[in-house]
């Protein structure tokens, strides 16, 4: 049987939904900014082509953590961008060997992200997002209906 849901945890569960929204969708985002625009400066990336698939990242990590940032869009963005993290260490890191251990070959940012984004796309953005305004959040609606 299911724990009860408390009103505490009912009041603050959508906050604590989007201070990760929000806090992952800035630190993803300077990811691309660091590929697209040099800011900040990842050595790595100097001299990426936008026509690559390390530029097509870079744009999708900018739009989409702009997008999770307003809380715009936060389930089709957040499901688009767990794709991007899965495909990401499935072909950068898992190929250095250890495929099931990310610890080993760089790739525990790529699959906390991945799976991050991926309960984002299933719960949504949770409080002070955008989607909200538009009604499009009925996971914090239940949950705040259910405990008002």
């Amino acid at each position: 049987m299911a724990t009860p849901i408390t009103p505490f945890q009912a009041a603050w569960a959508p906050r604590a939904l989007a201070a990760l929204r929000i806090v992952s969708g800035y630190l993803f985002m300077a990811h691309g900014t660091a590929k697209l625009f040099g800011f900040p400066h990842v050595a790595m990336f100097d001299g990426l082509q936008l026509v690559s698939l390390a530029g097509a990242a870079g744009v999708l990590e900018v739009v989409g953590g702009a997008a999770l940032i307003l809380g715009l869009f936060t389930r089709p963005v957040a499901f688009v961008l767990s794709g991007l993290m899965a495909f990401a260490y499935f072909i950068a890191h898992a190929p250095q060997g250890n495929a099931l251990l990310p610890l080993l070959n760089g790739g525990e940012l790529a699959a906390l992200y991945s799976f991050a984004f991926l309960f984002l796309s299933v719960v949504g953005g949770g409080a002070f997002s955008l989607d909200n305004l538009r009604g499009n959040n009925p996971f914090t609606t239940q949950l705040l209906r259910r405990h008002a």
